[in-house]
């Protein structure tokens, strides 16, 4: 891959070389995934304290919680987890679920409270303190590709849901997860993974004490074909160094990230074409789909803390670029040579964020405050559509240079009125600012929009150890830069109407956590969610667009149960319902909009050296059209992880996934499309993108030295301990 050489050789060499050992190094959570001041107070001055093993998987502190809807999973949670891509640890989020239409370099589909997110819009996510959407990117609104993501270096993933949390902005109005990332690790370890179709992977992670403090390396080198009739043959290089000290009442961060990618694509294909048997069911239209893409970051987070305050800054720099070859008409447009499309996006994105937060009292009452302030710009030197063949560009639909910067000041109290009521009282205030350069001058242009959020908050409680809570709030998500400055249609001039650059979002919540029976964490959450705008996919240009005002409602319900103190229980259901609220002759369904999610798991992290699990996963049917007249079909996949102890210094797994080989989709849509030979304006059908069939993937780990120390990893990937809790 062009990129790799120039860019990863430094890091693959130090990588490779380091083989010494810290001397009690563990895994220590970065605090930028963690804004609760004292949760991240105890990850930063970790290494000061013994090494601690969390075996439950959720934090059982609901005093800390503001909604039911709220919390944190541990690393134990995360490493019982059979993972079919990186995308899938958000599957760790009750109610999210995650898919693929396209080939797996591709940002993965996102679905929660009852949203197609598509690949990222309305659900923010963040990876080591930085953002992964981007706004006004090539291939659709919020793109979220998290494949530069190494598992096993993840410590926790703390979610919020909802539009009642003052720290969350843009893309957060069905939810906001923060994945933190190691600053060490135990002992060094090399892993590899072998499995069908073509699966391979190459890891390799420690630490080493550097400069009076610790650097994290990581490599990670990974090749899939999948059971495509054409071979995915996705191809990538993961690599981090991340350098970090702790010292009293302070700690410093610095962290280097490179992902390189290349791969075919398999996108989704017509039912008739499958039925009728002209290609078969993991057959393709277009064999010349698919993409590249990199990312590079450098980061940095500074905190000081107290008894009292704690105070944190980061910044970053991320350089990124994708090129994408996708054909979902195939030759409804151009009858000759077809109708794929490439689209491109180059940019750089640089950032800012700052808090400060503070106990105090008012009136004799204790009061936490938080101050915070977050600013990005994005300089995106192209981002592009062309028409294409066999990825070669015949002629551009549109090209822009686009200039988006933000800066979001907040502020949010609670007060504790009493030992059982508390009260959150937040603000957020966000200006946008664009700026276009388009290849056809009547689509440039400049805008500037700016609006308030305010957020508010109760919890009652505890009371035998149950808490109650209620949260209203407003929020948001940006639209594409380029439909704020529109004018007129690029493809067929004709005139274009503006969309409105920020959509307002409104949410409330009912709901309570409970402890109650030992060993048992359960909560329950009623929610409702109005959007101004709703983002809808267009079939026929494989896109998105905003459009009509919707309202959802729902509920989610989770249990967590540790039987013995070693078996892990834990299930999930959510129900949502989604519908346009203005008046339409063509319904008032939100295609694609997901109605029920179920999801079980047992785990058994170690039981005399072995650990196992089994993991179901239930997607219910969703309307495809907006008069519920076609619906996909629900599907229901059973994963399962299975391994031993190699003695010290090692250990052995297994994974499969789809256990039960079922025939589901792993998304679907319905829209026009036309083949070689079928009426020129198409037929009307449901694409369709498979779930794999029944997979086997074999593991093999090391560490090292061998200190007569058991691994302690459940995924063997590496031993992960100390402050994994949020």
């Amino acid at each position: 891959m062009r990129h790799t050489s120039r860019v990863f050789a430094s890091l693959s060499c130090l990588a490779l070389l380091v083989t010494r050992t810290p001397s009690h190094a563990q895994v220590v959570a970065d605090s930028v995934a963690q804004p609760d001041r004292a949760r991240v107070r105890e990850n930063a001055v970790v290494d000061t304290l013994p090494t601690v093993h969390v075996t439950d998987t959720f934090d059982r502190s609901i005093r800390r919680l503001r909604a039911a809807s709220q919390g944190a999973i541990t690393a134990t949670g995360i490493a019982s987890r059979p993972l079919t891509r990186p995308g899938a640890i958000l599957e760790a989020v009750p109610g999210v679920l995650i898919s693929q239409h396209s080939g797996e370099g591709k940002a993965n589909q996102y679905y929660l409270r009852g949203f197609n997110l598509d690949h990222g819009t309305d659900m923010a996510t963040f990876v080591a303190g930085m953002p992964v959407n981007m706004p006004s990117h090539g291939h659709g609104q919020g793109y979220s590709d998290l494949n530069f993501l190494i598992p096993e270096l993840v410590t926790g993933v703390e979610y919020r849901k909802g539009t009642y949390f003052a720290e969350e902005g843009d893309f957060s109005g069905a939810g906001a997860a923060h994945l933190a990332y190691a600053n060490r690790v135990d002992r060094p370890t090399a892993e590899w993974s072998q499995g069908e179709d073509g699966y391979r992977r190459g890891l390799l992670i420690g630490s080493i004490p550097a400069a009076r403090g610790d650097l994290l390396y990581g490599l990670e080198l990974f090749h899939n074909d999948g059971p495509w009739a054409r071979p995915d043959d996705y191809r990538k290089v993961n690599a981090l160094l991340r350098w970090g000290r702790t010292g009293p009442g302070s700690g410093f961060r610095l962290t280097a990230m490179g992902y390189d990618g290349e791969w075919n694509s398999t996108d989704q294909v017509p039912s008739r074409a499958v039925q009728s048997g002209h290609i078969s069911r993991y057959g393709l239209i277009d064999p010349t789909d698919g993409g590249q893409s990199h990312r590079y970051s450098l980061s940095a987070d500074w905190q000081r803390f107290s008894p009292r305050s704690f105070t944190q800054a980061t910044a970053y720099a991320v350089e990124y670029g994708l090129n994408l070859f996708s054909n979902f008409t195939y030759f409804l447009d151009d009858t000759l040579r077809g109708d794929q499309f490439e689209q491109a996006d180059r940019r750089v994105v640089t950032g800012f964020r700052a808090s400060h937060s503070w106990n105090t009292e008012w009136a004799g009452r204790a009061v936490e405050n938080l101050a915070g302030v977050q600013v990005r710009r994005d300089d995106i030197g192209t981002v592009g559509l062309y028409h294409t063949q066999a990825r070669t560009r015949l002629s551009t639909t549109r090209e822009d240079r686009v200039a988006q910067t933000s800066a979001s000041p907040y502020a949010q109290s609670v007060m504790r009125w009493s030992p059982w009521f508390r009260s959150l009282l937040g603000v957020r205030g966000d200006a946008y600012w664009f700026d276009v350069q388009s290849d056809n001058p009547l689509n440039s242009g400049s805008e500037h929009s700016a609006l308030v959020s305010p957020k508010l908050g109760v919890s009652l409680g505890p009371w035998a150890k149950t808490a109650f809570f209620v949260n209203v709030g407003r929020g948001f998500h940006s639209n594409d830069a380029r439909g704020a400055t529109i004018t007129v249609d690029p493809r067929t001039l004709e005139p274009a109407e503006r969309v409105k650059p920020l959509a307002r979002a409104t949410g409330a919540e009912v709901g309570a956590m409970s402890d109650a029976i030992h060993g048992l964490q359960t909560s329950l959450a009623f929610w409702r969610l109005d959007l101004e705008s709703e983002l809808v996919f267009i079939g026929d240009a494989g896109a998105t667009e905003a459009s009509r005002p919707s309202r959802r409602t729902g509920f989610e319900w989770t249990a967590r149960y540790m039987a013995g103190g070693r078996i892990q229980l834990e299930a999930d259901a959510a129900w949502s319902r989604a519908r346009f609220t203005d008046a339409d002759p063509a319904g008032d369904r939100i295609p694609g909009a997901v109605e029920g999610v179920v999801s079980a798991g047992v785990a058994l992290p170690d039981a005399r050296g072995w650990f196992a699990g089994v993991r179901l996963r239930h997607f219910g049917p969703r309307p495809l059209i907006e008069d519920n007249s076609v619906r996909s079909q629900a599907s229901t996949l059973l994963n399962a992880d299975l391994g031993v102890a190699l003695g010290r210094w090692g250990r052995l797994g297994l994974e499969a996934f789809n256990l039960l080989d079922a025939k589901a989709s792993d998304i679907d849509y319905y829209y026009a499309s036309r083949l070689s030979g079928e009426p020129a304006s198409g037929l009307d059908d449901i694409h369709t993108h498979p779930e794999p069939p029944r997979t086997f993937r074999l593991r093999l780990s090391a560490h090292w030295p061998w200190d007569g120390a058991a691994p302690e990893s459940p995924r063997g990937g590496h031993p992960r301990s100390g402050a994994t809790r949020f």
